[in-house]
């Protein structure tokens, strides 16, 4: 799928710094292993790879990892790219607000095709300034905190493994996916294999409130910093009984898709969740974080199980916020991502210095 090559549309400028192609296409990634969640378990990761250029052959390139959970899949991301990118066709691609405007006139779903579009587009235009993404935003790389590693659902023995191998390499934080009725079980076997490590649990909406309540008490006893989504989105009074009678702090992910979001959970989580793939891109992402700081919220910057081509646009965005989940490229098999990105470190380090100008990342050759 290619946009209009030469004839761009009105309004091109002749400094070459405006968007005059593009192509999109889908890639299938293989997991390293099987990862579960309360909502079932994934072998594969599918996103739509969007790439932009300018008059003078510069490229930008974005992905986005569409989830069903939000209303949106790989053939719907598909079908919605071609008018969300003929909307930036003839644009310079530093022209963010604009982009954005244009976006909502063409679908109001579908974050993760926008998302694509819009990392993409922030690509390109670092390019052309031949800076990084994080330095364009002005923000400090030294701020990055840490990503943690996602230990997926899986019988204890396995959990256990994972994490060990998990701490040996050098990460320091572990984010264990619960939601059965052996989680205790499980958070205990992972503990065995990483003794050391600190942990945060995400039941991904698998807890009633009075269980996430009982099980919050058992979790403190395991150095658990906090719990993510304890139960499902809609029941916004049951996530304010958790946070008001829970022993850890509570983050709120489906519970916090956008900035608009943010008010309702504030008097009810203390983390906000921020992913550009449920946000809708780098810009929106930017606006919720300075929701959840203007309502005293802590915020972690996640991400899905991902190419690096979406990774690394969040990875900039990490100096702003006090944690990460950012091992989405880091669950997929050797050189199943097409891309790769110097700023993720195998022990889950964030070195954003001294990265490639754009999001950093590197196409595989």
């Amino acid at each position: 799928m290619t946009g209009g090559g030469a004839e761009a549309g009105p309004g091109v400028g002749r400094d070459g710094t405006r968007i005059a192609d593009w192509s999109v296409e889908t890639v299938a990634m293989e997991l390293d292993v099987p990862f579960g969640i309360s909502r079932g378990t994934t072998t594969t990761a599918e996103s739509v790879v969007v790439r932009v250029r300018d008059e003078t052959g510069r490229e930008g390139v974005g992905s986005g990892s569409p989830e069903p959970h939000y209303g949106e899949t790989p053939a719907t991301a598909r079908a919605v790219l071609p008018d969300l990118l003929a909307a930036v066709e003839g644009e310079p691609p530093g022209a963010i607000q604009r982009r954005h405007v244009a976006f909502e006139d063409v679908v109001r779903g579908n974050p993760a095709a926008r998302a694509a579009v819009d990392v993409a587009c922030y690509d390109l235009h670092a390019r052309q300034l031949d800076r990084a993404l994080y330095a364009l935003l002005g923000l400090a790389p030294e701020r990055a905190p840490r990503s943690c590693f996602s230990v997926g659902l899986a019988e204890p023995d396995e959990m256990r493994d994972r994490a060990g191998a998990a701490a040996d390499a050098g990460f320091e934080h572990l984010k264990v996916k619960l939601g059965t009725d052996r989680d205790r079980e499980r958070v205990a076997a992972v503990r065995e294999g990483a003794p050391d490590a600190r942990l945060r649990v995400d039941a991904n909406e698998a807890w009633t409130p009075a269980e996430a309540v009982r099980k919050s008490h058992w979790l403190a006893d395991h150095d658990v910093e906090f719990v993510e989504q304890p139960v499902p989105a809609s029941d916004r009074e049951g996530l304010r009984f958790v946070y008001e009678h829970a022993s850890l702090p509570v983050a709120a992910d489906e519970s916090c898709v956008t900035a608009a979001d943010v008010p309702d959970v504030a008097d009810r989580a203390d983390v906000a969740v921020v992913k550009l793939d449920k946000a809708g891109g780098v810009w929106p992402a930017l606006q919720q974080i300075h929701a959840a700081r203007a309502h005293d919220m802590e915020v972690m910057v996640g991400c899905m199980v991902q190419s690096n081509a979406s990774l690394a646009a969040a990875a900039a965005l990490a100096p702003l916020c006090d944690y990460a989940d950012l091992d989405g490229s880091l669950l997929l098999a050797d050189g199943a991502d097409p891309f790769t990105f110097d700023g993720l470190r195998a022990d889950g380090e964030l070195a954003l210095a001294g990265t490639a100008p754009g999001i950093g990342v590197t196409e595989r050759s």
